[in-house]
């Protein structure tokens, strides 16, 4: 057998060993949700369309869960009103698994082939890692909507936005008319001085919620007048699942959290936000804005359950990157591949959970906000990547960050870092 068709044979194996270790690691940490979101989402719709309800008074039975989203996210999903239960299923797994490895495919792609990787042989890799991840998970075993929003944001930040569309800022609109929270983009786009992909998200948002308004009047004056400000509808803020700096300071006090503290820190943690994206926006660096962007928004978001933390995931393949960006060998490439390694096995560890019924203390202050200190980690020092002037055969990526070949292996290490991409922490 030739050595090609051996080493082939070798990652085949590999991917499957991985397959079935991440499948035996889910059979025991994954928690079976029952796809209990979903099943929230199409009773909502079920009993709007079908039985005459309004889609706002809607509560599951037994729960005090209902509809929480504006009514373009109601238009959206519409089609599951129409859908058996378990198609509804297959078409929730359906999305949310094409739009993650989409996203894993962008991220990684580059990486693969400047350091040599056997493209679909790490994809695959990465897509076994990924559904070990809690937060993916947990979004898939809810039947959450967290990955198509990831999607839809990372369309304008990689692909349209980088290469100057004048399309860019549609796939923001969508996802803040879907759901406010992505809404920071449009923030980011202006702090950034993207004028022109601002007012195009801005429209697209405004457009789809008009269109909402227009044909479902009843249920958008119910939302904007009432349903929104139901926080009795979304859940207890100092619940374990609440990996927002809203839900750590009630787990100080649950009685009487401080919205003093929480707004101080809020604003501490925006401006932080507001540097570093404009650094990484200077350096045309989309995919770290992308990255800091959806670490902010799990921080200042009021609630930010785990399985709203897939917006972490950019940023932990991004470490991956700048780590395979340094040159083999050095104290940074070990710090920054470390750094991913530990992120991430916190991030699939449920560690939060063993604090859910005493998040007292000092253990329980440190380790209930575990997800919590990996958004701030995130925030402060993933590393931006400065712009390069690109060399003979070299390619820019979509992301905006030149890529350079890689070098021969007999190059020093002072000639690669003058010839490779810099990286520099701003």
């Amino acid at each position: 057998m030739a050595q090609g068709a051996r080493r082939t044979v070798g990652q085949v194996v590999l991917v499957l060993v991985l397959a079935v270790a991440v499948a035996a690691f889910l059979s025991v940490a994954a928690v079976r949700h029952g796809f209990f979101d979903l099943q929230v989402y199409r009773g909502a719709l079920v009993w709007w369309v079908h039985d005459g309800g309004e889609i706002y008074d809607y509560l599951k039975p037994g729960t005090q869960y209902g509809f929480t989203y504006p009514p373009f996210a109601a238009l959206v999903m519409l089609p599951m009103a129409y859908l058996s239960w378990h198609a509804a299923i297959v078409l929730s797994v359906a999305a949310g698994v094409v739009t993650s490895a989409v996203l894993i495919w962008w991220l990684l792609d580059p990486v693969s082939r400047r350091a040599g990787w056997t493209r679909w042989f790490a994809f695959a890799v990465a897509l076994c890692l990924a559904a070990a991840f809690e937060p993916m998970r947990e979004t898939i075993n809810f039947g959450q909507v967290n990955t198509l929003l990831l999607f839809l944001v990372a369309v304008d930040l990689l692909r349209l936005l980088p290469g100057g569309s004048r399309w860019a800022g549609i796939g923001i609109g969508l996802a803040t008319a879907i759901k406010l929270t992505p809404g920071i983009f449009v923030v980011y786009l202006l702090v950034t001085g993207r004028w022109r992909a601002a007012v195009t998200a801005t429209g697209v948002a405004t457009g789809a919620t008009v269109l909402a308004a227009a044909l479902f009047p009843d249920a958008s004056r119910e939302f904007w007048t009432t349903a929104l400000w139901n926080t009795g509808r979304v859940g207890e803020l100092a619940f374990v699942s609440n990996q927002s700096l809203r839900g750590m300071v009630a787990r100080l006090d649950p009685q009487s959290p401080s919205t003093v503290a929480w707004l101080l820190l809020v604003v501490a943690t925006l401006a932080v936000w507001v540097w570093r994206s404009r650094a990484a926006a200077g350096a045309g660096d989309e995919a770290t804005g992308l990255a800091l962007t959806g670490a902010v928004m799990c921080l200042v978001s009021p609630v930010t359950w785990v399985h709203h933390l897939v917006w972490l995931l950019p940023g932990v393949l991004l470490l991956v990157d700048n780590g395979m960006a340094a040159p083999p060998g050095s104290r940074r490439r070990r710090a920054l591949l470390t750094v991913a390694t530990v992120g991430y096995a916190f991030l699939i560890s449920r560690i939060v959970w063993a604090w859910e019924k005493d998040f007292t203390g000092v253990d329980g202050f440190l380790f209930s906000n575990t997800y919590v200190w990996i958004s701030l980690a995130l925030l402060a020092f993933l590393p931006v990547r400065g712009a390069a002037s690109p060399a003979p055969g070299s390619a820019v990526e979509p992301a905006g960050v030149a890529q350079l070949d890689q070098p021969d292996r007999g190059t020093s290490a002072g000639q690669w870092q003058r010839i490779g991409r810099p990286l520099a922490v701003r």
